[in-house]
Formats: C-alpha cells, structure tokens, sequence
C-alpha cells in the first residue's frame, strides 16, 4: 500500500545501523537504534516499508526513460545516468552515471534485505505467526531477486551476498553470472511459494505471487538467450508456462494510458507491481523530467517505427502524412511521445522550459492534472515494473520460437494491439517474420520503460543496431565488450585486489 511509504523515510536508516557500542552503552535519545528496534511485528512492518522504499532510487524509478537513452529510441540532453557517453562507446570503470548507480544501489538494497531477514531470523516474538515470517521473507526475497536481476543482466560475475557484511566481510569476490542466476530463482520461487495468490491489483503495494512469476519469466527471457542471442528452449518452456499462469489472473488495461495516470493506477488489471510514491512527502519527478524539462527526448527513428492504422510501415502506407506525422498513426505514438510541447486537450497544455532537441518529448508518465510542471510540481505516479503487456509480448515471443506462429502467438499480438484498434499481423508470417513483428511490438509498446537496452543486449544485437543509428545528436559506438560492464572502479580499488574487473576493462 502506498501507505508503507510514509514510514520509509522515518526507518530507513534502522536497517543500516551498525551493532557498535557507544560510549557507557547509551543510545542516542533521539535516533533509532538496532538494541531498541526489530521488538515487535510493528518493527517489521517498519523495516519492510524501508526495504521497498530502496527501490525508488532514480535507477529503478523515474530515471527508467534515461536508460531507454543508452539505445536507439532517445537522447537525453543532460546526459543524465552517463547515458550518452555510454552510448558513444565511453563506458568504462570510472564513466559513472548508470554505470557505477546500478551496481551501488543495487548492492545498498540487497544489503537492507539482508539485515531483514537475519533479524527476522533471530526474532522470536509470538507476535509473528509462522505465516506473517513467511510472508515477510517472500517479500523481501523478491526484491532481492529484483536487484540481482539488475546485475545478472548488467555486469555478469558479480559478489553474491546473501548476510549482513562486517569489517572482515566487506570485500567479495566475484561469483559466475549462472550463480547469480541461480539464486535469483532460487529467491523468486520461494515468493511464488510463499506470497498471496491475489492479483497485484487486490494487494496493490505489496509483492505478491505473480508478481515474483512475471518477474522470474523476464529473468528467464534473458538467460535463454545467453551469449550469442540464440534462444535455449528449455528456458522458453519455462516461460510460456509462468506466462500462462499469468493470462488466467490479470488483463489488459482498457486504456493504455491508464497504466501510467495516478489517478488509475491502483486496481488497474494490467499492472503486476510497481514501485510506490504518496505527495507530498514522497514524490518523483515525472513530471519535471519528462514534461518540462524533455530530459529523455524520442529520436525520429523511434517515431518513424510506429505503423499507420492499417497496420503498414509509416512511410510505405498510403495513409502516411508528412505534414502531420501522428496524424492516422498507431495510437500508441501519441499516448508515449509529444511533439513540440504537451497537450492533453481540453486545454491541458504546457510549453516545456527547455529545448526539444529532436522536437519530442515523453508524454508516457505525465499526470494531465499536474500542469503547469515545474520543480514545485509533486508528481506521485507509481513507476510499473511489471505489467501484462509485458507478459504477453514475454509469451509471443517464446511460443514463437518454440512452435513457430501458432495461433495463441497470433492471439497475443492481436489482444495487445487491439487494445489500440491497431489490425493483428497479416496471416501466413513465418517464424522468422514473426520474431522481427514481436520485436517490433516490444519496441512500440515498452517504449521508455528502461527495457531496449535489455532487450538488445539479450538478443545480442546491440551493436549493429547502436551502430546503425542515423539521426542521434552524436555518433553512437557498440563494442562486443559492452554486453557486460565493467564493475565500478571505485568498488575495485576499495576491495584490496578481492574484487577482479570484468574482461577487457
């Protein structure tokens, strides 16, 4: 519940305080402390809301559409995230932005679950039934699953930590990225064991069995395709199965704008999870980013790739208008992407302050009641993490590549476009055909919700496609070592020689 927010500012710093002994063993009368704190159930709810509130680091929230920057659909014009130098080929151990954030936030998080559950371990209040402590543990362990997913993804070989470290403990070595994938299923399948069987959108703000599946499937999606980006059918199977789970609980939303509105967001039947936010005291800066400020601004290629009405190529249709480029246009360019400056209609309009330096912008996760944007503008859009688009581009695309175009591959697609009135996909596509429309799909539907970047480092096809781009405002540059990034230098240094670089930094 977006409730559990509230208390996370207030009890964050609980699970990071250390156990060292003040002097005359006082604590500080007006801070929190581990000897007085993890007493009740009460306690627990505290340390939980504190380990959801880790994931509204920009990474993983608002900063999604900068990381859609690191690829083909954007450029962000502050080079928020290191985006465009990691774009431009200067990724490296001390680039910054994304590079080191990622890694670091992701291991501050993973380590607020460990502290959790050690104390959970340790607690034996009989306020805590054995179903509130399964409960509890799920919880977090999806999240930790969630931040292990970032680095599995990210870097490959990285530290697997599973317990509070000490000042002996600190410096890990690496682990094999099957390691790590490994105890992201490991995490996830207990959630799915142990969470509520309720769609996310009767227990919104809460993880919940699902939740842990659909997360799991796009986890899956990546390893399938492991270094050369030709898909393990094992691992497909696996998918489609926790995809079809997944079709008898939730639907699509019936506008695709209300996935991203505050006001229709809770109890909507699309979303499977979300990272939460509750003004005034909890806001992010969706609307500042995105609506004012054209921090991540949609290339022409990206706007080009929308299909007119009758489903044709923009361009090759004959519907296809130059002068009015969104006009007779899949309805989805004009709910993910502005030209000029924003306009809701019904007078819902406003002129960013800043440059539209490709003449768009991203309307996606804009609140239409929020206008003016400015920085005093409190924008508590809840950021989806999941959702069943997701899970039925997720399903099309292993199907296909397990059976070819199937009918449920074409029942999938067409489900997904119709939301849209766009037509299903021409009868007769062979697989091939069908994976390049699934991709396609993939690229229209997701746009900006930080998922192309995984998507062509999964498919492994980032650098004829990073170096293909025409219209960016700098000269993109892939190369074969940037499907894993390398760690932090800052973490290398700190580890004493423990913590060995990814190849070829």
């Amino acid at each position: 519940m977006k409730t559990k927010i509230l208390l996370a500012t207030i009890f964050t710093a609980v699970i990071c305080l250390s156990s060292c002994k003040k002097a005359l063993d006082l604590n500080p009368l007006d801070q929190i402390s581990t000897a007085t704190f993890w007493k009740s159930k009460e306690d627990f709810n505290k340390g939980l809301a504190a380990v959801y509130a880790s994931m509204q680091k920009e990474d993983f929230t608002v900063g999604i559409g900068f990381r859609d920057c690191l690829t083909d659909n954007g450029y962000c014009q502050f080079n928020s995230g290191s985006s465009n130098d990691i774009a431009s080929g200067n990724l490296n151990p001390s680039t910054g932005g994304f590079e080191t954030s990622i890694y670091n936030n992701s291991y501050s998080g993973i380590a607020r679950v460990n502290i959790f559950l050690q104390q959970l371990s340790a607690y034996t209040g009989a306020d805590i039934t054995a179903g509130d402590r399964k409960q509890f543990e799920a919880e977090v362990r999806f999240i930790r699953g969630f931040y292990y997913y970032q680095l599995y993804t990210i870097y490959g070989d990285v530290p697997l930590v599973l317990e509070p470290l000490t000042l002996q403990t600190q410096n890990q070595p690496k682990v094999s990225s099957d390691k790590i994938l490994t105890q992201i299923t490991t995490d996830l399948d207990f959630s799915i064991a142990n969470l509520k069987t309720d769609p996310y959108f009767q227990n919104y703000g809460h993880a919940v069995s699902s939740s842990a599946k659909a997360l799991k499937a796009r986890v899956l999606m990546f390893a399938a395709y492991g270094n050369n980006g030709t898909p393990d059918l094992t691992i497909m199977q696996q998918v489609t199965d926790l995809c079809k789970q997944l079709m008898s609980q939730y639907r699509l939303s019936r506008n695709f704008e209300d996935i991203f509105r505050d006001a229709t967001q809770k109890g909507n039947p699309e979303i499977i999870f979300t990272v939460n936010f509750l003004a005034p005291n909890n806001t992010a800066a969706w609307d500042l980013y995105y609506g004012d400020w054209d921090a991540a601004a949609p290339l022409t290629n990206l706007v080009n790739t929308y299909e007119c009405t009758d489903g044709l190529p923009y361009g090759i249709s004959p519907l296809t208008n130059t002068a009015a480029p969104f006009t007779n246009r899949d309805p989805r360019l004009a709910k993910t992407v502005y030209k000029d400056f924003v306009d809701f209609g019904n007078g819902k309009i406003h002129h960013p302050s800043n440059p539209r330096p490709t003449g768009y912008g991203v309307i996606k996760f804009l609140e239409p009641n929020n206008i003016p944007y400015g920085f005093s503008t409190l924008s508590q859009q809840d950021a989806v993490i999941l959702r069943f688009g997701e899970v039925l581009l997720m399903y099309a695309e292993a199907q296909n590549e397990l059976a070819g175009p199937d009918g449920t591959v074409y029942q999938a697609m067409t489900d997904l476009r119709a939301r849209v009135n766009m037509p299903p996909f021409p009868d007769g596509l062979s697989k091939e055909q069908m994976r390049e429309r699934i991709r396609h799909e993939r690229r229209v539907e997701l746009a900006f919700e930080g998922l192309r970047h995984y998507d062509l480092i999964r498919w492994h096809i980032a650098g004829p496609v990073l170096n293909n781009v025409k219209d960016g405002l700098f000269a993109y540059r892939f190369e074969d070592k940037f499907y894993k990034w390398p760690l932090p230098q800052t973490e290398i240094d700190k580890s004493g020689g423990i913590l060995v670089q990814n190849p070829n930094y």
